[in-house]
């Protein structure tokens, strides 16, 4: 399929052109779905991008959004890109110290915040931001008293604009006639594992090919429809919310919160669904706590379906054979349509993972349910997916082969090495950094892989290789994604870099785990309490050692240490996506970690 030549704000125009009463949006506020035509979004956007030329917004000017994924933010965004801006995302659950780096650093002048508690994070750091001209609040309540001259509403800001629409109707065309697709349309903070983030900047082209791959690779069409929830100031969220779906014509929805997920889930029914490892893995120990709260014959007939259904989990329906058609049609009707819809994902055509690596026992295990969950992988760097699994072709572990219009080879190291019209310009005011990943026209990933089959596989971050004292190469990902595919285990942190063996600082799920002590009558009042319970270091104990059988000897862990307490990004202990910042965390849990190489104590015999 080729894309028209146009940029997504003039797609936008375009939809609203050809197919004004169609549904683009849909928002769920105090329980009801209030549905966004596309006439409607182009005319929101439209005032918008009006409005922040009216509030100052200067030329190719800088548009910060710090909001929960909502109609506004998509507005906010391509009403910016109607009127020459570059919008930049901002995690709503950054702390302030974090929000002003990236409004500093990006040199915004206007920024939208979702309500109170994201403006008063602005408003803290404001000596920081010399550019900031105004505040954009959408949900102004217990504002009322706030003295500061640089608050206006989201509703003040879209009538600015309607004025300025009524009085120039031709001025947006005029804009839009002069947008090119070299124009930079959006500025992509990476995650900041490793340092301070790097401000990925896209442009429109880079755009564009992205919704071609993705298109083409996922079957997206006009059809379909996606709940949008992951933030949209991170690259995956942003490829099917806006590029994909502008470009394909289809609906998105919004949720009522964050927290809301599962129920809009179920309403929904998304024929599209994107989760990061983390949301699979929250999937999975929710049906894992409804089958043991199940329990009897209900829990039987499930563990039975998944027995018998995992040998041909991978294979496409129409190559199954007619035994295993009947064997899967049989668990379907009495165990896995129930548990498809208790997730929401019954309607799925095409369910994906990426962002992150994920435990091969989780792909395993919703692929022999029935969910056609498949591996993609991409970057910041790449505008989103760059290689991905085709639904016919699951082979386990792989992320598939490069998407239409991008090309992947590995370099001399084994570092996968992607080119094509997706990768981006380059970092915003850090030419020395964007000189070290672009080379010779391509992208150094910094992540070692290995093909198989015609498919990428990704072994891990090339500066996360650990090497033990031994000489031994070891992935911890790989490790790591093992362990994790435990229902009972939420992270795992692989240390063996010069150490004698790989051991591990291992946090439980607090959820499953709290359920397995209620149904074993473990008294416990609080996470530490759970944590350090020894019932408990005897089931996680059991868990790493079922997933040291599915490991190399030399990668089986040793020892490992049980958190007391959970991971937090306040902490500085993850990122805002929920990466371990494993510097910090060696750091941190310095002690614990010297303790996994004592020898152990022999007891004396008695």
């Amino acid at each position: 399929m080729t894309l028209p030549e146009l940029t997504l704000p003039q797609m936008l125009r375009r939809n609203a052109q050809t197919m004004p009463s169609r549904l683009a949006l849909l928002q769920k506020d105090f329980g009801i779905w209030q549905p966004v035509t596309w006439a409607e979004y182009d005319r929101r956007a439209r005032h918008f991008g009006l409005g922040l030329l009216a509030l100052g917004l200067s030329e190719r000017g800088h548009v910060g959004i710090l909001s929960e994924n909502r109609v506004e933010w998509v507005v906010a965004q391509l009403g910016a890109g109607m009127v020459g801006g570059v919008a930049i995302g901002v995690y709503p659950t950054s702390p302030a110290n974090e929000v002003a780096y990236v409004l500093g650093h990006s040199e915004a002048e206007i920024v939208v915040c979702e309500d109170q508690e994201q403006t008063d994070k602005v408003l803290e750091r404001l000596g920081e931001l010399p550019r900031l001209k105004r505040i954009v609040v959408v949900d102004p309540k217990g504002l009322r008293h706030y003295e500061s001259p640089l608050i206006v509403s989201f509703a003040e800001l879209l009538s600015l604009g309607a004025e300025r629409d009524a009085a120039a109707p031709d001025a947006i065309e005029t804009r839009l006639a002069a947008q090119t697709l070299s124009d930079l349309a959006l500025i992509v903070y990476t995650s900041g594992s490793t340092g301070k983030p790097k401000g990925a900047m896209l442009s429109f082209r880079n755009m564009r090919a992205q919704a071609a791959g993705v298109i083409e690779r996922l079957g997206v069409g006009a059809q379909t429809t996606n709940l949008s929830y992951l933030p949209l100031c991170h690259v995956a969220e942003q490829m099917l919310t806006t590029m994909a779906p502008i470009y394909a014509g289809s609906c998105v929805s919004f949720g009522e919160s964050v927290r809301t997920v599962q129920e809009d889930l179920r309403e929904v029914a998304p024929s599209l669904f994107l989760g990061v490892p983390r949301i699979w893995e929250k999937l999975h120990a929710a049906i894992h706590i409804k089958m043991m709260e199940a329990g009897g014959w209900r829990r039987r007939l499930f563990e039975a379906g998944l027995a018998a259904c995992a040998p041909f989990a991978c294979k496409p329906p129409h190559e199954r054979s007619l035994r295993e058609r009947a064997l899967f049609g049989f668990y379907y009707l009495t165990v896995f349509r129930a548990l498809q819809n208790f997730v929401g994902l019954r309607k799925a055509q095409v369910a994906l993972t990426g962002a992150a690596p994920i435990p091969p026992r989780i792909v395993a295990f919703f692929r022999t349910i029935g969910v056609p969950l498949v591996e993609v992988y991409g970057l910041t760097e790449t505008s989103g997916m760059a290689t991905g699994q085709r639904r016919d072709t699951m082979r386990p572990g792989a992320v598939g082969e490069a998407v239409a219009g991008a090309t992947a080879k590995l370099g001399p190291d084994g570092e996968l090495l992607v080119r094509g019209e997706m990768v981006f310009e380059g970092y915003f005011r850090h030419p020395e950094a964007s000189g070290a990943v672009l080379r010779d026209g391509w992208l150094h990933t910094g992540d070692v892989a290995v093909l198989e089959g015609g498919q990428v596989r990704i072994v891990d971050r090339l500066k996360d290789i650990m090497i033990t004292a031994g000489g031994k190469n070891l992935s911890p990902s790989e490790i790591e994604n093992t362990v994790k595919g435990s229902a009972f285990i939420k992270e795992c942190i692989v240390v063996a870099d010069g150490r004698r063996y790989p051991s591990a600082l291992v946090q439980i799920d607090a959820e499953t785990v709290g359920k397995w002590a209620e149904e074993n009558r473990i008294p416990f009042t609080h996470f530490r309490s759970l944590a350090e319970h020894p019932r408990i270091r005897e089931l996680i104990e059991a868990e790493i050692g079922a997933a040291n059988a599915l490991l190399a000897p030399v990668a089986q862990l040793k020892r490992f240490h049980l958190l007391t307490k959970e991971l937090d990004h306040d902490d500085d202990e993850v990122t805002a996506t929920m990466k371990v910042r494993r510097a910090n965390i060696a750091s941190k849990y310095a002690a614990e970690i010297e303790a996994l190489y004592r020898p152990e104590r022999v007891p004396e015999p008695a």
